[in-house]
Order: C-alpha cells, then structure tokens, then sequence
C-alpha cells in the first residue's frame, strides 16, 4: 500500500474521530474523553505492532529519536485536548476545518526547519484552504 492510500484512510478515519468524538463528549469532561481515547489508542497501537512483529524495535530506537518522538507525543496529546475542548463547545463541521489548518502551519514549519521547498501551487493551495475554513466556520 503507498503513501497516498495511508493519507486517505488518514483522513477517513480523521473523521470518524471527529463525529464519534462530538458524540462521545455531550455528558463527558473533554480531557477525560481525550484520556480514555488515548489509553484505547495506545492499546491499539501496541496490539497493532505485536501482530505485526516489529514490537521488539521499540528497544532500538536512539536516544535523539526517541526524544523527537516523545516531544511529538506531547505535541500529539495537546492537540487532542485542545481538539476535544472545541469538540464540546462547537459543531464538528466547524471545528474539523478549524483543526485541519493544521495543514498549512505543517508546511510553513517544514519549510522552516525541514527546508521543504514551498512553490507556487503549495502557496495557492494553502490560500485556497484559509479561506475554506473561513467559510466553512461563517456559513
């Protein structure tokens, strides 16, 4: 399976988090909501690796690696709590477009830091998502 098949089953599965996550915290404190999500996810993700094998290589990751992945973690829970916070205070249709900017503060930080090379496409692409939310959020 390539990358663009994993990206779109990304984003399917995206939305299932948002929808079932809207439902999910109506009579539940959102971080509690994120707390269990995340222990499930953990779970999940560990049983997903033991089945495939690849479990052992958790040993085997180097410590600069390793600190990169914790930070990305603790980035990762973050936006979850953040996500859903708003999950309860606002419509998925309207928070979900809102979170996806998530896209364009992506490429300007590779552009950054990983010195992704951003065009003319990218630019426009960018814009044209900005102001989708925008409307999205306003209708």
């Amino acid at each position: 399976m390539g990358w663009l098949m994993y990206a779109l089953l990304s984003a399917v599965f995206a939305s299932l988090v948002a929808i079932l996550g809207k439902i999910g915290v109506q009579n539940v404190d959102s971080n509690v909501a994120t707390a269990v999500r995340a222990v499930v996810m953990a779970g999940a993700t560990i049983a997903f690796i033991t089945f495939q094998g690849t479990i052992g290589q958790i040993k085997q990751i180097e410590l600069k690696p390793l600190m990169y992945i914790f930070i990305s973690g603790l980035a990762g829970a973050a936006s979850w709590m953040f996500y859903f916070g708003a999950l309860k205070l606002a419509p998925a249709s309207k928070v979900a477009p809102i979170d996806r900017l998530s896209i364009v503060f992506t490429i300007l930080l590779a552009a950054i830091f990983l010195k992704e090379k951003i065009s003319f496409g990218i630019i426009a692409g960018v814009l044209l998502i900005v102001f989708g939310s925008i409307l999205i959020v306003r209708a």
